[in-house]
C-alpha cells in the first residue's frame, strides 16, 4: 500500500522545513568524492518537491547552505554553488508546469554574482505562482537573522518609529526573513542527527521534530509521507492539556 493514501489531507502540515543531511557520508560510504552526494541530493529535492505540490503543502523550506557552511573546503563550496545554479536553469520549467513560486532566505548578498542572478530570475519568473511556496534557505543563519532583526528594531525605535511598548511577536515576525511565511508546522532532518543546526530557530517554536536516520540522496516520497504520518499521529497542545483541546 502507497503510505500517501494513509495521510489525512484535512490536517495536512501548512509548512515543513528539511535539513538535508548526510549528502557527505552518502558519497563516503560508496567511496566517492562529498560533491557526487550533492549531485545525488538533488534527486531528492525533485521528489520531494513535488510530493509536497502533490500533496497540497503551501509552504516546504530547505536548509540549502548555511553561513556555517562558507568554512567547509573551497572546492566542495564552489561545487555547491555550481550545482546551485545548474539546478535552478534545469528546474525553472518544473516549477512552473507545478505553479511553484520559489523564494530565498539568508544573507543572500553574500552569494557569488552569478549565483544571486540566477536565483533572482527564477524568482522573478515564478512570483505569481500559487500552488506552493519552495523557499531556499542560503547563506542562511537563524541567529544572524535574530541579530539583524534586534538591529532593525532597535534603529526603529531610536527614531520613533516603534515605541518600545508596542514590540510583540508580531513586530519580529515582520522583521524577520520569514515575514512571508507562517510559523513552521513539522521540521524534518535526515541522517541521523537531532539538532537543530542554526535552522529557523524562532519559526519552529511549536514545531514537530522528526528525525530519520535516512540519507538525503536515499530520501524519497515515501520517507516524506513517513514524516507526515507521525506528525498526524502527534497532539499539538500549544502549552494547552490534552482535556482542552477535547
Amino acid at each position: 500500500m502507497d503510505l500517501k493514501d494513509s495521510i489525512h489531507i484535512k490536517s495536512l502540515p501548512k509548512h515543513i522545513a528539511i535539513i538535508m543531511d548526510g549528502n557527505g557520508r552518502w558519497a563516503k560510504q560508496k567511496g566517492m568524492l562529498r560533491a557526487f552526494g550533492h549531485e545525488n541530493g538533488t534527486k531528492s529535492v525533485k521528489q520531494t518537491v513535488e510530493a509536497c505540490a502533490e500533496l497540497g503543502i503551501e509552504n516546504l523550506t530547505l536548509y540549502a547552505f548555511s553561513t556555517e557552511n562558507w568554512n567547509r573546503p573551497k572546492l566542495e563550496v564552489q561545487t555547491l554553488m555550481k550545482l546551485l545554479v545548474s539546478s535552478l536553469k534545469k528546474e525553472i520549467k518544473t516549477l512552473q508546469d507545478n505553479n511553484i513560486k520559489l523564494a530565498a532566505i539568508g544573507n543572500l548578498n553574500s552569494l557569488p554574482k552569478k549565483v544571486y542572478q540566477e536565483l533572482f530570475e527564477v524568482i522573478e519568473n515564478t512570483k505569481q505562482n500559487t500552488r506552493m511556496t519552495l523557499t531556499l534557505a542560503l547563506s542562511y543563519g537563524s541567529r544572524e537573522e535574530i541579530l539583524n532583526t534586534v538591529k532593525e528594531i532597535s534603529i526603529k525605535v531610536k527614531n520613533n518609529i516603534i515605541s518600545p511598548e508596542n514590540i510583540e511577536e508580531s513586530i519580529i515576525n515582520e522583521h524577520l526573513y520569514t515575514r512571508n511565511l507562517p510559523d513552521v508546522d513539522l521540521l524534518i532532518r535526515t541522517s541521523g542527527e537531532q539538532r537543530i543546526s542554526n535552522f529557523l530557530l524562532w519559526q519552529i517554536a511549536y514545531a514537530e521534530l522528526y528525525f530519520t536516520s535516512v540519507l538525503w540522496p536515499d530520501f524519497t516520497k515515501q520517507h516524506l509521507y513517513e514524516a507526515i504520518i507521525e506528525y498526524q499521529k502527534r497532539e499539538r497542545r500549544f502549552g494547552k492539556t490534552s482535556e482542552q483541546l477535547s
